[in-house]
């Protein structure tokens, strides 16, 4: 059961190195601590093979790139590659620009990543090699509902089985796959579309899930958007007048610290295909 992943998250502290955007690298660091991991930050090329040797698993950010950090990515990857650790890749905004789509595929290229996590639109970018985006979010026309929903339960499975990583594709309706099964899950709100950084916090919690339940990575990685997505219902519901974005980034990671297995079970809505 999808309880177990965060409840194995909760019993074994799972230490991640982050190397995320400056926008959200604080939410990313209290969503993990929320979730029972334990968070590092570093981006320095000269620091991050130290730190990523510590850690169990490595989460990959494109979100606000600089040639330093770049160089850290890659550093730090094939440090967790050679290790064995979990390595996800979350390539905010590729597609947005050369330096964006370039890197990330770069990093595709030369690092094993378990997970790769982003909207529709990034992923295609990666699958595809050409792409849109508007800003950091999915395009409209690329969005997946039930009118597409074969089509893209078929492009995500395919796009896992060619890269050999989990890959998770969240939005109004989130898939997540191996390239043989692939969870359907329809947990969320659309409010959580106004904070800035819950697909970045996603991204660090999802790493903490991997490297929490290693015989399990797809459940795993399944149970961290389930989760999150409980949270952002949860944190609705207990939203008052006056409250705003702000609080509810806040309802959010309370919902996360105080959810447990039992309520993660009951909870997340799922199909298996």
């Amino acid at each position: 059961m999808l309880g177990t992943c965060l409840e194995n998250v909760r019993n074994t502290v799972p230490l991640v190195h982050n190397i995320t955007n400056y926008v959200t690298v604080n939410d990313v660091a209290n969503i993990l601590l929320a979730c029972g991991g334990s968070p590092i930050m570093s981006d320095e090329p000269e620091d991050v093979e130290d730190i990523t040797s510590i850690c169990g698993g490595l989460n990959i950010n494109i979100g606000t790139l600089n040639q330093r950090s770049i160089e850290g990515m890659f550093r730090a990857g094939a440090k967790a590659n050679a290790l064995g650790h979990v390595v996800l890749l979350d390539p905010v905004g590729a597609g947005a620009s050369a330096l964006r789509t370039n890197t990330a595929v770069e990093l595709m290229e030369k690092i094993k990543f378990t997970v790769i996590r982003g909207n529709i639109s990034e992923i295609k970018t990666l699958a595809l090699g050409s792409g849109t985006t508007k800003g950091v979010d999915a395009d409209v026309a690329d969005a997946v509902t039930d009118a597409n929903l074969d089509s893209a339960v078929k492009f995500v499975k395919d796009f896992a089985a060619k890269s050999g990583a989990i890959v998770a594709v969240t939005g109004a309706i989130d898939l997540v796959s191996d390239g043989t099964d692939c969870y359907v899950i329809r947990n969320g709100r659309p409010e959580m579309g106004k904070i800035t950084g819950t697909g970045c916090q996603l991204s660090g919690m999802m790493t903490a899930f991997v490297v929490a339940n290693p015989d399990n990575k797809l459940e795993a990685a399944a149970a961290a958007v389930c989760a999150m997505g409980l949270a952002g219902e949860i944190g609705w519901s207990r939203m008052a007048e006056g409250d705003g974005n702000s609080t509810y980034r806040n309802r959010i990671i309370d919902a996360i610290y105080n959810m447990d297995g039992a309520t993660l079970n009951g909870g997340a809505k799922y199909e298996l295909r």
